[in-house]
């Protein structure tokens, strides 16, 4: 094909010349003959052309997919490899994936069915009434009269104290008695033997005043017939005058010593008084010493030994009332705003089914757990001890048809969050986000991401860690 492209310009040049074309100047040496030049010429040019056949051939290998990786092809080769990274990082798959024995699992199916809204809870049987046994007074325990587990009846004696500082101060109060009511007899004795005096001086004067008077009375007459002197008549008058006002003062200190005498004797009987009732608080703190059942019952506890001390207001026992008793219950605090007084319960003891309602439920949580108290509706247990364990079941609500699995192990991993699905074909089980409901003491209510009739893992999931995907 070159030699053809030769020809082809050669003839070309050739009629070129012959066309009358300019003619190139021939160099030096040569002969200036149009056609040789004309001729020489078009060899030139045909060199030429040949060369430059021979390098359009040679830019014409260069194509294909070298010439992909021009600079000008260079930014959309960029281009395309960022469009490719993007769509990879998009449509990868970053699961990750891990294999289990299909023997350690358990599977379970999702169901339609019933939730019945209750929960297991255990407790401990308790009197109803229990009362503590704490002594008033401190003492020695000198004797035991009642051994614990004993039923006693309300003011029976459990034990007996010794105090020998009580029967000290009891001592001295007596002798602080004894004295004060010396001194309040003395007293009285006195105020009496001046209350005579009194009355004999008033007595006196008021005889002298009668006498006196009178010899008065007569000397007036006299004195006004003119048969005794003036000085006579006024002496009489004196006389007179002064008696009676010796009468007047003997009954204003007669008026103010009986008031002194009352306050006196009041403020001693008074003293007396508290004296007495001091006399018969300390005779009553020794009474204490002698601890008495409070109520009817059973002595459930005796903390005591003989040459023991026991101080005041230590806890030495309990008496627990007798036929009454309630169960008390701890209970998760998941449902702490969801049990209420008046709910009920059942349960069961030795294949009798026995009914119990709440209570009363307290307050505090501690250790994520919170008390209630279940009280009797109806029969009680034949044989009923202090301390015995029920199980019972709370009805916090109405049955409703609910998405139910079974409760599993999983849940403390998940929360109930999410929970790994088994495929169709049964050869894997992906990570899914639900969400659970209430919970019962066999299913869990599902709210939201599972269908009946698909089957989950309810078994642990501790040795699964972040992955999404489990192969069987």
């Amino acid at each position: 094909m070159g030699w053809i492209i030769l020809i082809n310009e050669y003839d070309s040049v050739g009629r070129r010349c012959s066309a009358g074309l300019p003619t190139v100047e021939a160099p030096k040496g040569q002969k200036h003959h149009g056609r040789r030049v004309c001729r020489r010429a078009a060899k030139d040019e045909l060199k030429q052309t040949e060369i430059t056949t021979i390098m359009d051939k040679i830019i014409e290998k260069k194509k294909g997919w070298r010439s992909a990786f021009t600079k000008k092809a260079m930014p959309y080769w960029l281009g395309a490899i960022v469009v490719v990274f993007v769509l990879y990082l998009v449509f990868r798959d970053n699961s990750k994936t891990l294999r289990v024995d299909k023997d350690t699992i358990t599977v379970s199916q999702v169901a339609d069915g019933q939730f019945n809204d209750y929960i297991r809870v255990s407790g401990q049987v308790q009197p109803m009434v229990t009362i503590q046994i704490s002594p008033l007074e401190g003492g020695t325990v000198q004797k035991i009269i009642v051994e614990e587990g004993s039923t006693v009846k309300a003011g029976e004696p459990i034990l007996v104290l010794s105090n020998d500082n009580l029967d000290l101060q009891i001592l001295n109060a007596e002798a602080e008695l004894a004295e004060k009511e010396n001194i309040l007899r003395n007293t009285m004795i006195s105020m009496e033997q001046q209350k005579l005096s009194h009355e004999q001086n008033r007595l006196r004067y008021a005889s002298e005043a009668r006498r006196n008077k009178r010899a008065f009375e007569q000397n007036q007459q006299l004195y006004k017939e003119k048969l005794i002197s003036k000085e006579d008549y006024l002496k009489a008058q004196e006389d007179y005058e002064l008696s009676q006002q010796n009468l007047d003062l003997t009954l204003k200190s007669m008026e103010q010593d009986s008031l002194y005498r009352s306050t006196q004797l009041l403020s001693l009987r008074e003293s007396l008084d508290n004296m007495k009732m001091n006399m018969q608080l300390i005779r009553r703190r020794k009474e204490s010493l002698t601890i008495k059942a409070p109520i009817d019952g059973v002595l459930g506890l005796l903390d005591a030994n003989l040459g023991q001390y026991i101080g005041a207001g230590t806890k030495i026992g309990q008496i627990n009332s007798e036929g009454s008793y309630k169960i008390e219950a701890k209970i998760d605090e998941h449902y702490i705003d969801r049990v209420v007084p008046g709910l009920d319960a059942t349960f069961e003891r030795q294949s009798e089914k026995y009914d119990a309602q709440v209570r009363k439920v307290y307050p505090e949580v501690r250790d994520g757990k919170f008390q209630a108290d279940f009280k009797f509706e109806g029969q009680q247990p034949d044989n009923i001890r202090t301390g015995q364990t029920y199980y019972l079941n709370l009805q916090l609500g109405q049955p409703e048809r609910a998405v139910l699995i079974p409760r599993g192990t999983f849940y403390q991993k998940t929360g109930g969050k999410w929970i790994y699905v088994v495929s169709k074909d049964g050869g894997k089980a992906v990570k899914r986000e639900i969400r659970i409901g209430r919970q019962n003491p066999q299913f869990y209510e599902v709210l939201e991401g599972l269908e009946p009739g698909e089957k989950v893992i309810t078994s642990s999931y501790d040795n699964y860690g972040d992955s999404d995907v489990l192969v069987f």
